[in-house]
């Protein structure tokens, strides 16, 4: 399989983290099955429907471009057909900032995009259809969620996006108490706001920055045994990283080595 990150444009990097495209050259009559993980983003995926279509539990089938909020458990996505998928890795915030609804009514679970879009980007998949190049694709996508973005302009929430910024720079390792007194908010309004702008707890958030930092290590082994990276990243013990890894990803971490197959960021294959 072929994966690429691009990175987006300037003036829309406080919405989009990175653009990817995965491609490869099966052309059907397999079921390719995939483990999306948490990873503190929502996004978008457009697949091009001639050529293949993604399902959840084997029988729902997914629209051609679709919303995705933020993912908390393990999940499974599958393909029948031929991979020719560009995705965008949105901020945390996009949900809120670009398309004006809040983000805990897409947790877990997607939607068809044009049902979420002001009805002058609702064309949008059947101009990615009739684009040949993945550039123009991209570029198509940036351009409607700029649009968007203009539209719900003043919904960002200040206060969780201060938040945000707090739990990302200490890679999920931050002080509540702290954070609450900063803000000057109860932890149940905090909490509250967090939830509308980003789709979930703060607290849980700030576990997923840690178990992608994790991740990160484990991915790139550099450890040599697993306490190195639970001691590193902040859990208690490495009974402790287990079991959070386990809760992200369905499978303890020497599993996660042996059964999958990351193809794509955060988006690896089940091997068979």
């Amino acid at each position: 399989m072929d994966y690429r990150i691009i990175l987006p444009p300037e003036n829309l990097q406080r919405y989009v983290k990175y653009f990817w495209v995965l491609e490869s050259s099966n052309t059907g009559g397999s079921t390719v099955t995939f483990s999306p993980l948490a990873d503190g983003c929502p996004g978008i995926m457009f697949q091009q429907p001639e050529k293949g279509s993604f399902y959840l539990d084997e029988n729902k089938q997914l629209p051609g471009i679709f919303l995705y909020g933020q993912t908390v458990q393990p999940t499974k996505m599958y393909l029948n057909g031929k991979l020719d998928t560009v995705g965008i890795c949105l901020q945390p915030h996009a949900l809120q900032s670009v398309f004006g609804i809040d983000a805990h009514e897409l947790t877990g679970t997607c939607v068809d995009l044009g049902l979420v879009q002001h009805k002058k980007e609702r064309h949008l998949q059947e101009q990615l259809m009739a684009a040949v190049a993945v550039e123009e694709q991209i570029n198509l996508i940036a351009a409607s969620l700029l649009d968007s973005a203009a539209r719900n302009s003043e919904r960002q929430d200040a206060i969780s996006g201060f938040a945000l910024k707090e739990i990302i720079h200490g890679k999920g390792e931050i002080s509540f108490a702290d954070l609450q007194k900063k803000l000057q908010l109860s932890e149940r309004t905090m909490e509250r706001r967090f939830k509308q702008s980003i789709g979930i707890s703060a607290k849980l958030f700030s576990r997923i920055c840690r178990f992608q930092e994790a991740l990160t290590q484990l991915r790139k082994n550099n450890y040599q045994k697993l306490s190195d990276i639970a001691y590193e990243n902040g859990y208690a013990d490495q009974s402790h990283f287990i079991r959070s890894f386990k809760e992200f990803t369905g499978v303890s971490p020497f599993d996660y080595r042996t059964q999958l197959s990351e193809v794509a960021e955060n988006f690896p294959v089940i091997k068979k």
